[in-house]
């Protein structure tokens, strides 16, 4: 169950799976590597350095360690942070930008 909820293996029904856990497992669930698969980032690179000028926030935190190892449930409380450059930016793409973001709030 714990080694599930840390995202190291894919199942809760297999014992198994658990013996044998490499290393490549816990690199998958870094920051960076995170926000890659979750399609923030383009590449990690970009990730480590967004992660680094605190563009992400992980519930009401800011994060700003790269290597920090992400579990299932801190996974769905990845968002942008307010005041993000990068998100305005974003929203401007998408058409999604609102007049109080315009204001510079």
């Amino acid at each position: 169950e714990k080694l599930y909820s840390m995202g190291l293996i894919k199942s809760k029904t297999s014992l198994e799976e658990a013996l044998v856990v490499p290393a490549s497992r816990f690199a998958g669930r870094r920051l960076s590597t995170v926000l890659t698969d979750m399609k923030f980032c383009e590449d990690h690179a970009q990730a480590v350095l967004w992660v680094k000028q605190g563009h992400f926030r992980l519930g009401p935190d800011i994060v700003s360690n790269p290597a920090l190892h992400v579990t299932r449930e801190m996974q769905d409380q990845l968002q942008w942070a307010a005041g993000s450059k990068i998100l305005r930016k974003v929203r401007e793409f998408n058409e999604e930008v609102d007049d109080f973001d315009l204001l510079g709030n």
